[in-house]
């Protein structure tokens, strides 16, 4: 499935809780689809994240397959534009609750 490959092309890793996300089947290149490199589990990762984005270990358990497996398969669809990943945003960059309360309490005395 990956063809003898570990890591994924670009280099960047990705981790278990990264988001994978199809792109609009309107947005998808007609080319990328009729590729015939892309294995049945490329195209199960794009049939599994059109409806609903899954993170990548989400997507292994539901495939059955290795996690780096996994991740050699996403980063091969994004570099052909067929998916997107998005991270979370880390929960030491979310704002504080006691501002948001102060925010809410604000709009609320208005």
């Amino acid at each position: 499935m990956t063809r003898g490959r570990t890591r994924i092309a670009d280099g960047a890793g990705l981790d278990l809780i990264a988001v994978v996300v199809a792109e609009d089947p309107a947005g998808r290149p007609a080319a990328a689809l009729a590729d015939q490199t892309l294995s049945p589990e490329h195209l199960d990762i794009v049939d599994l994240t059109e409806g609903l984005p899954r993170s990548v270990a989400e997507l292994a358990a539901g495939l059955d397959l290795p996690v780096g497996v996994v991740r050699v398969l996403v980063g091969d669809l994004v570099h052909a534009g067929l998916v997107r990943v998005t991270r979370p945003v880390p929960p030491a960059e979310l704002p504080d609750e006691s501002i948001l309360r102060v925010v809410i309490d604000g709009l609320r005395a208005l």
